[in-house]
């Protein structure tokens, strides 16, 4: 697999089992700030940009959100998750498919909208050290997904085209910010989005998890 593409991973949904958990905490954050906001509209926004979750919440909630309680609803988020982080496992597969890219000398890179006081928790359960492997996370970039900025980053630091690259992530966000930066489109069903959604957004394949993109990893240009 030497000569195929590298890989771009989101983290949340894709690698970590994780999204749940997000949405529980998101969903807490929510209520102390006497937001009400269903599970099931939470979920569909996780993944995306702090600015247009916050711009869907004006829309669906009709609540007026402040930069003040953005920040505050952040940092609620970012404590909420770290009490449920302990229930987060790697999705079946997924240190298998890392470990299978490494060993055939493939450099891959993980990207998320995440910032590092969330996404450290999940690294941990991978068995990512980010100080070895390129790691971007919202805190390094201006714009989270749909905009292409974490995928943008993240190749740079692996020196890298993005246009070379295979982004694989679980949301229609990641496949939306794949083809903005004219990188080809992998999703995975592991964070809850269906195939025809994913397919829409634009990913080319589409697997039911990392195990299972792994077992097909010859379609998507590389070689078990």
């Amino acid at each position: 697999m030497r000569d195929g593409p590298a890989f771009l991973f989101d983290l949340d949904g894709t690698l970590v089992d994780s999204v749940y958990q997000h949405v529980i905490a998101w969903q807490e954050a929510l209520d102390s700030e006497g937001i009400a906001l269903s599970v099931w509209r939470i979920h569909r926004k996780i993944g995306m940009s702090g600015g247009l979750f916050t711009n869907q919440l004006l829309r669906e909630t009709d609540h007026e959100i402040t930069e003040e309680t953005s920040e505050r609803l952040r940092k609620l988020h970012a404590e909420a998750y770290g009490r449920h982080a302990h229930m987060v496992r790697p999705l079946p597969g997924a240190t298998e498919l890392l470990a299978a890219l490494t060993n055939a000398g493939v450099r891959w890179a993980i990207a998320t909208s995440g910032r590092m006081e969330t996404a450290r928790h999940n690294l941990d359960r991978l068995g990512v050290d980010p100080d070895k492997v390129p790691v971007i996370t919202r805190d390094l970039v201006k714009y989270a997904k749909p905009d292409p900025d974490l995928f943008i980053a993240a190749a740079e630091k692996l020196g890298v085209a993005t246009d070379t690259t295979i982004v694989v992530g679980d949301s229609i966000w990641d496949m939306l910010a794949a083809q903005r930066c004219r990188a080809l489109g992998v999703g995975l069903l592991s964070g809850g989005y269906g195939t025809n959604e994913l397919e829409r957004a634009g990913a080319f394949r589409v697997y039911e998890d990392p195990a299972d993109m792994l077992l097909h990893i010859d379609e998507v240009g590389g070689r078990r």
